[in-house]
Formats: structure tokens, sequence, C-alpha cells
């Protein structure tokens, strides 16, 4: 199973619209996961549109319309694998600690609010994945998103793409 990982798009903020790789990614994924900051309905119109299946949460910046249909924390077994979403995860010092204890029950959680690229393991064994923004680098050199496969219950393959420069 193919997974695009992605958060904090912020359209139209920060972009007129989303990249075109990250779109053109979005047709090999069996499973879309994003972790919030959507800033509009219209990028979660076409997520919902283009992907097989669309796991996503609400940001501290998305409105009423967004919150209305998306939780602020969801789950999903995909193929053996337990992934949870959240947009925030508090400071990066501590991070791993805070996380496994609020989710001993997951394999894999995919977070956003940063913007900037995360990749750890916690003791326990809990993976925190952090794809950053394809639309907003903030202090980071390039653009990004995540992908990743599952197989026999278990992640692998994870790889952070970085976006070409908005022209």
């Amino acid at each position: 199973m193919q997974l695009l990982l992605v958060s904090d798009t912020h359209v139209p903020s920060r972009a007129r619209r989303l990249p075109d790789d990250l779109l053109a990614a979005i047709a090999t994924a069996d499973a879309v996961v994003h972790a919030g900051d959507w800033t509009d309905t219209d990028t979660l119109d076409l997520l919902e549109s283009l992907s097989r299946r669309l796991i996503g949460v609400h940001g501290n910046n998305d409105g009423p319309a967004l919150r209305a249909r998306l939780p602020e924390t969801a789950r999903a077994d995909l193929g053996g694998l337990r992934l949870g979403v959240v947009h925030e995860t508090g400071p990066a010092q501590g991070r791993e600690r805070r996380c496994a204890e609020r989710f001993p029950d997951l394999d894999v959680l995919v977070f956003g609010h940063s913007h900037i690229p995360w990749d750890t393991t916690t003791a326990r064994g809990l993976r925190l994945l952090n794809p950053g923004s394809p639309t907003d680098r903030r202090r980071q050199p390039f653009c990004t998103y995540m992908t990743a496969q599952v197989q026999d219950g278990r992640l692998g393959g994870v790889v952070l793409h970085r976006l070409p420069p908005r022209t």
C-alpha cells in the first residue's frame, strides 16, 4: 500500500494551488494523509475527489467549515498498521515522550503545524512523521511532502520529497 503524507497546504494564503508534483503523486497513492491546516474547503474537496482514500484532520488555521468536516485526530488501520493523524504535537523538545504517552496504541503518528520535516521513532517504537509543507517552506530550504509504503502491517520506504521552487 502506497501512502502520500502532506500537511500545512495553506491554500490560498501561501500558494494559489497545490504543486503539480504533489497532485501527480496522489494518483499513485492508495491513501492520502493530511495533517491539517488546509485553510480552504476547495483543497479538501480536491483531495477527496483525487484520492482513493483520504485521512485528514483540521489544524489551528482551519475555520468552522473545515472543522465541521474534519476531526481533530484521526485513526486508521492500514493493512495492519495502526496510523494516527493530528495537527499539533507541541514543542520539539519532549515530543517523543508526549506522543508515546498520548498515543500508546499507534504504530505511526503523522503530524504537522511546524512546516519542519520530522522522522523519529520513540523508545517504545512509535514512528513520528511530519511531511513539512508543500506550499510554505518557512525556515526550510524546500517545500516538502512524504511518501511511504505499508506492507504486512509495517511502515517502510519513507521518502521526503523536495519540491522545486515556485515560479
